[in-house]
């Protein structure tokens, strides 16, 4: 017997925004920031997630300027920069994740670090004016809170701060939001992950749903 089940790809789309919409409580955000935090609920199937997000002011706009106007976007994990979809990038922007270099595993040992953490130290040559998201790795972003707490080191644009797990997500996001090195967005807790970090990108990407 054939299963009944929506078939229509746009009308799928539709139905999955309209009752996101219908069930998340969206007031306390501005309309850019809305629609980031509405494509973040779809990717994670969890309305309730709003209650975790934290935005800066202005971080939508800062961050979507920054796109706009060739910023490179560094990402802690290839789960990261596989996902955000290119033909939405304003600017042909370069997607970059350094994990994978070889002279990563050499510099961890040096450090005393995870290897997540270490490819960072390969992106301060262009991180002005960046966008930086972290989506797998606590220790990605307490080694770019210690990175920026250097004068001499780049600024980026803006941060998504959205490491995944049980030791040391929480406490890395926590320490973002209390530095405030620049404009971030934060899911609190243990949530985080991949598919919500990209989200978030692909949605400040775009202007549109």
């Amino acid at each position: 017997m054939p299963y009944e089940y929506e078939k229509n790809g746009v009308a799928i789309y539709q139905e999955s925004f309209a009752t996101i919409r219908a069930e998340a409580d969206l007031t306390g955000f501005v309309p850019d920031e809305e629609q980031v935090v509405v494509r973040m609920i779809h990717a994670a199937g969890l309305v309730g997630l709003e209650g975790h997000v934290q935005i800066a002011p202005g971080m939508v706009s800062v961050a979507r300027d920054a796109l706009e106007n060739g910023a490179a976007i560094f990402c802690d994990a290839y789960m990261v920069s596989e996902g955000v979809t290119r033909k939405r990038l304003p600017a042909q922007n370069d997607v970059i994740c350094t994990l994978r270099d070889p002279r990563v595993p050499e510099m961890a040992a040096a450090l005393g670090t995870t290897r997540s953490a270490a490819a960072l130290e390969l992106w301060r040559d262009r991180l002005q004016d960046a966008v930086v998201a972290i989506g797998n790795a606590p220790t990605a972003l307490f080694h770019l809170l210690e990175m920026l707490e250097d004068p001499a080191c780049p600024r980026p644009a803006a941060i998504i701060g959205c490491p995944v797990g049980f030791v040391g997500a929480r406490e890395s996001k926590e320490a973002l939001w209390a530095a405030a090195p620049v404009p971030s967005l934060i899911v609190e807790g243990r949530l985080g992950g991949s598919a919500i970090t990209v989200a978030a990108i692909n949605a400040i990407a775009s202007r549109t749903e």
